[in-house]
């Protein structure tokens, strides 16, 4: 099995586990002009082809106006792949750099605003749900800066129901693990488009995470998928939410 079939294969098991894709439904990727998203689109793009239930698949792209940005050489590949992207722009970057203090993460703000104008636009256009790239890896991660950082247990579900009430979050690559993504992204040579951002600044906390599971990973081979795992075998009555008190 080559690696796209073996993504695919528990991409189609998410999205049959936790019900993220049915009959009729409008589908709007969240296509970033990174590797994770660009794989993603690639795979629903096949899943759709082949799959028993219809449903209609659309991608969109934001332009944050970061200087620099370069979509073009990635737009006409994805075009030429029969993956069209439809490009929206909104100039959020020049907010995130009024707005965010000195030494702190552009992230939390840029992430905000990219999602009010991606929530807007799937709701103008009558889409059900968004589906965004995150993989495994960003799952895992997310817990452990939830559960360091915040002092709470919580990560990345397979499927959400947005803050603003309109729009249903799902992620498909629940089950995949980021080196699989990386691997296929270089196979495809898909010309992805790095965040200017986000990468010009040094010691973010996910980055340092990212950086701590890598290391375990070394002495607990298996680490990511125990804790992919984990989120999925919960023990309610084992930890102390006193929400829980009726259970106990």
């Amino acid at each position: 099995m080559d690696l796209f079939d073996k993504i695919r294969k528990k991409t189609v098991e998410a999205i049959a586990q936790y019900h993220l894709i049915e009959d009729g439904e409008k589908v709007l990727v969240a296509v970033s002009g990174g590797k994770d998203s660009s794989i993603l689109y690639w795979i629903l793009k096949d899943i759709q082809r082949r799959a028993k239930i219809t449903f209609d698949l659309a991608a969109v792209m934001l332009d944050q106006g970061q200087p620099g940005f370069q979509s073009t050489q990635y737009l006409d590949w994805m075009k030429n792949h029969n993956l069209p992207v439809q490009m929206i722009s909104e100039d959020t970057y020049s907010i995130v750099q009024e707005k965010t203090a000195k030494g702190k993460s552009f992230c939390g703000l840029c992430s905000r605003l990219r999602r009010g104008i991606l929530y807007n636009y799937a709701a103008e256009h009558g889409f059900n749900k968004i589906a965004l790239g995150h993989h495994r890896n960003d799952a895992n991660e997310t817990l452990i800066l939830n559960l360091i950082h915040n002092g709470r247990l919580a990560s990345m579900p397979p499927r959400l129901k947005a803050d603003d009430g309109r729009n249903k979050i799902i992620r498909p690559f629940y089950f995949i693990d980021e080196e699989d993504i990386r691997s296929l992204s270089t196979q495809l040579g898909i010309p992805t488009i790095p965040c200017n951002l986000c990468g010009s600044q040094k010691g973010l906390q996910r980055v340092a995470i990212k950086k701590l599971l890598q290391e375990l990973s070394v002495a607990v081979p298996n680490l990511q998928a125990n804790m992919s795992r984990a989120q999925t075998n919960i023990r309610p009555t084992q930890l102390g939410d006193t929400s829980l008190l009726s259970l106990w």
